[in-house]
Order: C-alpha cells, then sequence, then structure tokens
C-alpha cells in the first residue's frame, strides 16, 4: 500500500500484555515500576501492593527484587551456575595424563562470572506454577504468560473472540531470536551426548524459535488463522510489528496478536554475548566508576544509555500486543490505547563488522520522520519523543545520537526528548522495541517520560543538538508527547524504525470517520469491555491468576469439519473459513 494512502486509526493498538524486569504490562504495572519515583505517594503505595502480591513477599523487598539488579539466586535461569560462578569443562590430552588408554578425560575448572548483573523478570515471581508447564522452557511459559495477561487486558476471551470473527481474521505473529536455548529446548538437545545423557521428543521442537506462536495458537487461543515470526536480530519486534500491520491495512487481518519472548539469561548466551565484549561487566564497571578491587559497583546502574558507559546489561521480557483494524475495534467496543502508523526497515549495506551499527538506521528513522509528518501534518514533530534503542554501549551512544541530531536538524525539531528505558529494563535481545512500546503507552497514560536516572549526565562525546535526553524522570502535557517514534537497531544490520500515535489523538480523529450515532454505539460497547478489563486488573493484581492453558482440548479431527469446495466450518468457530 502506497505511504500517501496511509490513515492513521487504520491499525489501532487494543490491548498489551506481558512480563519484564519491572513487572507485569497490563495496567501499566511495569511502567509505573520504572517511573516510581515521579508517581504519587498514593500511586506508589498502590504499585508496592501489586507488586508484593506479584512477587509474593513484602511490599519494599518486592520493590528491590524488580528492574536491572544483581543475579537472583533463584532465578531458574541461572541453573548450571555455582552461586557466583558459572562451571567450564577444560579438555586433557590423554598424553599429558596419567591415563594411557588413549580416552580423553574432563576436568571441572571453575571461574566466577563476567558478567554480574541482568534485568530479571520480578524475584519470587513463579511463572511456572500459573499452569502446568510440563518441562516447557522458560520462553514459551513467559510468551503464553503474555498473550494470556494481553487477552485479559482486551476484555474479551478467545471463545468470545471466536464468535465474533472468522478464522481467516486472526494471527499471531510472535517469536524468539535466539530460540529456546536452556535444557528443556535446543540447550538440552545440543548438550545431551555430552553429559551422557538422551534427548527428549521435547527439546527440539520446543526450542525453534516460532515456537512462541506455535504455543499460544495450540494452548490459549486454538487459533487457526495466520501464524509465524519474522527474526531481525534485536530489532525483531518491529519486524512482527509491521507484518501485523500490513497484514490489517491490506484487509486480510482483522485482529493479530504479536510481539516477542526472550528468555536468554542462560551462561551460554551471557558469555557469547560478553566475548564479543558487548556487556558491562564487574570489572568494566569497577574501572568506569574509579573502584577499588575490594568496592562493589553499584549493579542497579549497570545500565547508562547515552552516559559514560562499558556495554549492555542482558534481559529477559516477553511483550504481546493485540492489533485490530478500525471497523473491528468499533465494532467490538475495544479499548483504543493508541494507533500505529508505519514500520520501515532497512539493512546497513556493506560492512567491516556484522555487528557494528551502520547507516540504515538513519533511512529508517527518516522515512519514519516523513511519514508521520506527510500523514499528521507540517509541525506534528516538535509534539513528539523517541524511545530509543539506547542500548548502553559507547558506539551506540555516539552513532544513535548523531543520526537523532541529525535527523532533527533537517526536519526542523527543537528540544527532542529521546528516552532509553534499557537503563531500568536491560536489553531483552528481540523483545526489546516490545519493551519501547510498552512504555510508551504508560506514557501517553500517565504524562511522564521515563528518564536515564542510572547515570548523572549524558556522555562528552554524545551529540546534543537539537536532543533533550532526560535524566530525571519528567512530566509532559498530552498534546506535547501525541508522537512517538519507536527506533531499535540488530546486530548484523537489522534496522527498523516506526511512529505511533496517542490513544486520545486516535479517538479524536476516529470519532471524526464516523456518525454521532456511531460513535455512540462504540461507547456503549466500550463500558461493556472496559468493565471486563477492571475485573481483569483487579483480580490479577490481588494475586497471580492461573493462565487459561488448554493442553486437554480435543484436537479438530478430519470427521469433525464440514468441508465444500467454498470453505469449511470448525468446531467451536461461529463463522466459517473461505477458501
Amino acid at each position: 500500500m502506497s505511504e500517501s494512502r496511509i490513515d492513521i486509526t487504520d491499525v489501532v493498538i487494543a490491548a498489551a500484555g506481558g512480563i519484564n524486569a519491572a513487572g507485569r504490562s497490563s495496567g501499566h504495572q511495569a511502567f509505573r515500576r520504572v517511573v516510581f519515583d515521579a508517581l504519587s505517594p498514593v500511586q506508589q503505595a498502590q504499585l508496592l501492593n501489586e507488586i508484593a502480591n506479584l512477587t509474593e513477599r513484602p511490599p519494599h523487598e518486592a520493590l528491590e527484587g524488580t528492574l536491572v539488579r544483581r543475579w537472583d539466586s533463584d532465578c531458574p535461569q541461572l541453573r548450571g551456575w555455582n552461586p557466583e560462578a558459572m562451571l567450564y569443562h577444560e579438555v586433557i590430552d590423554s598424553e599429558k595424563s596419567d591415563l594411557d588408554n588413549g580416552i580423553k578425560t574432563y576436568r571441572e575448572n571453575h571461574r566466577r562470572c563476567d558478567v554480574q548483573s541482568a534485568g530479571q523478570l520480578p524475584r519470587g515471581f513463579n511463572l511456572s506454577g500459573l499452569y502446568n508447564s510440563r518441562h516447557h522452557p522458560r520462553g514459551l511459559q513467559m510468551a503464553l504468560y503474555a498473550a494470556a495477561d494481553a487477552l485479559g487486558n482486551l476484555g474479551m476471551s478467545a471463545d468470545d473472540i471466536k464468535q465474533h470473527l472468522h478464522p481467516d481474521d486472526i494471527a499471531v505473529y510472535m517469536g524468539s531470536t535466539a530460540g529456546q536455548l536452556d535444557m528443556e529446548g535446543f540447550g538440552g538437545m545440543l548438550c545431551s551426548a555430552y553429559l551422557g545423557q538422551r534427548n527428549t521428543s521435547r527439546q527440539l521442537p520446543m526450542g525453534i524459535s516460532t515456537m512462541p506462536a506455535d504455543f499460544i495458537n495450540a494452548y490459549l487461543l486454538g487459533n487457526a488463522g495466520s501464524t509465524g515470526s519474522n527474526n531481525g536480530a534485536c530489532a525483531s519486534f518491529l519486524y512482527n510489528l509491521r507484518m501485523a500491520l500490513d497484514d490489517i491495512r491490506s484487509g486480510r487481518r482483522k485482529l493479530v496478536l504479536t510481539g516477542n519472548s526472550e528468555a536468554p539469561l542462560i551462561p551460554g548466551i551471557v558469555e557469547g554475548f560478553n566475548a564479543m565484549g558487548a556487556l558491562a561487566t564487574e570489572e568494566r564497571l569497577r574501572k568506569l566508576d574509579n573502584l577499588t578491587e575490594d568496592q562493589q559497583p553499584d549493579l542497579r546502574k549497570a545500565s547508562r544509555p547515552f552516559a559514560q558507559n562499558v556495554g549492555f546489561t542482558m534481559a529477559e521480557s516477553a511483550q504481546c500486543f493485540i492489533l485490530t483494524s478500525r471497523e473491528t475495534a468499533l465494532e467490538l467496543g475495544l479499548n483504543i490505547l493508541g494507533s500505529v502508523g508505519d514500520v520501515f526497515i532497512h539493512a546497513d549495506g556493506h560492512k567491516r563488522s556484522i555487528s557494528a551499527p551502520g547507516i540504515g538506521n538513519y533511512i529508517t528513522m527518516g522515512k519514519a520522520l516523513a511519514s508521520a509528518e506527510r500523514t499528521l501534518g507540517k509541525g506534528c514533530l516538535n509534539h513528539s519523543f523517541v524511545h530509543a534503542h539506547g542500548s548502553s554501549t559507547p558506539q551506540n551512544r555516539t552513532t544513535e545520537s548523531d543520526m537523532f541530531s541529525r535527523l532533527a536538524t533537517a526536519f526542523d525539531i527543537e528540544n527532542w526528548p529521546i528516552c532509553a528505558v534499557k537503563a531500568h529494563l536491560g536489553h531483552s535481545i528481540s523483545a526489546a522495541s516490545a519493551d519501547q512500546l510498552l512504555m510508551t503507552l504508560g506514557s501517553w497514560n500517565y504524562g511522564i517520560l521515563p528518564g536515564v536516572t542510572t547515570a548523572p549526565a549524558v556522555a562528552d562525546d554524545v551529540t546534543l543538538e537539537h536532543l533533550e535526553i532526560p535524566f530525571a524522570h519528567t512530566h509532559k502535557e498530552q498534546s506535547d508527547i501525541q508522537l512517538a517514534f519507536i527506533n531499535s537497531k540488530g546486530f548484523g544490520g537489522n534496522n527498523a524504525s516506526a511512529w505511533v500515535l496517542s490513544g486520545q489523538a486516535s479517538r479524536d480523529h476516529l470519532q471524526t470517520l464516523v456518525t454521532q450515532n456511531e460513535w455512540h454505539q462504540y461507547i456503549a460497547k466500550n463500558e461493556k469491555i472496559r468493565e471486563k478489563q477492571k475485573a481483569y486488573l483487579s483480580a490479577v493484581a490481588k494475586e497471580n491468576i492461573p493462565l487459561p492453558y488448554r493442553d486437554k482440548e480435543n484436537q479438530p479431527e478430519p470427521d469433525d469439519i464440514e468441508l465444500t469446495a467454498e470453505g469449511m466450518k470448525l468446531p467451536g468457530w461461529k463463522a466459517r473459513i473461505n477458501f
């Protein structure tokens, strides 16, 4: 579809759900944790109780067990790590050993891990206890939670959706960059032979990178519509968002669940990134802060985007957004949290290093700015802000700030606010830009832009012309932040940028496109949706409710379907599939 035909409310965001280091996504819980210091005392007290209920711990202890921090001793992804060390195996040549039977033997060698911080899910949150997880990799557990949380926040169950939409109308685009590399997935499959164990029948299929979508289809929705995931390294969520956007805008789908689930906090992946020199190690942080060998760095401040920094901090996160067409939102009375304008993806061209940033991001952000200005009119960019990739590496802080500054100059943007929530959440790889979009929804709801509170000031080599990088949480008028840009950069030259419009601005625009009677009908339906949403949010704020996991459902068999040349009828669905 040509860019000139874009209507900002073609594709709306009806719900969000998930879990990351700050907490649950629905009800803006994770956002409120990030900007905790900017909340009122009443709001802070409410959040403390919610986090305590989520983690089943006392309020202030629960708060400490969120965001970027030192490794948790009870983190399930750290099995195989000595409490403060990693297990290594060193091969000993038999000719140099006491053995003379020609068989190589192994010696255990323990070394403390260089990386001591991560953006882990809230300490004490028992994800696997919410359903019969049965040896599921952590990333798949997180994906199911994210989708279930999104459905609860939507105000409609999977069965409700099936009564209103055709199977053809629905899609799920959700995956992971690394796949599931813990012992229940590919990790166990690859390690079993070396450990003298046998592979299980689950490890290979459960490790596949598209399995988050597959699990949601099979065990939550019963979806028979489109499915899949597009992998673009750390920009993967925006790749999936563009698939959802294109599907809905073209008329192929009416409702799409899109997101990513990444659980990379396992020894092999952490060591892989560390070998590249990409991570903030304990030693580098100590040197950065001029500490002695006996002094411990503040690991809660390990991630410092656009400040003096030494590398990024890995994190786990699963986020799911439910996008619908404008007509579907009106027909079903769904909430309108925002709308998606467009997503642009470009490579870097020739590269000296496959992991280094390149010119592709100038193209994606430039196109996003031009697209928004064409659609919304001249001057809209001065009412916008950016959620930067902000990975907390020296290369990123110089290259991304240079790109933002040049584009701000070209598009006549003054004092452009640049947010970087990896300061609080860490870098969740494929889910990183999903974290950014989630924080954008929170800013629109509360009028607060998250600041880089993990550092005192911007680094000297960061370009600041026309930019405003807040190092404290700042309150903004809704009219000043109605337009947001989400930027993401991935290894290999995977650059993606998107622009989205606030819920209030989207609703205002949508109201001009319908009659007064149609709008009143929508409001009446929306009240019922809000009642269901409110009931869900109230329940999940008090306790962790079981996931609506369905592994005992009867699989549709050929004899269960009604098949003709025109289409087929599936059990559980009100409408037919049209061939």
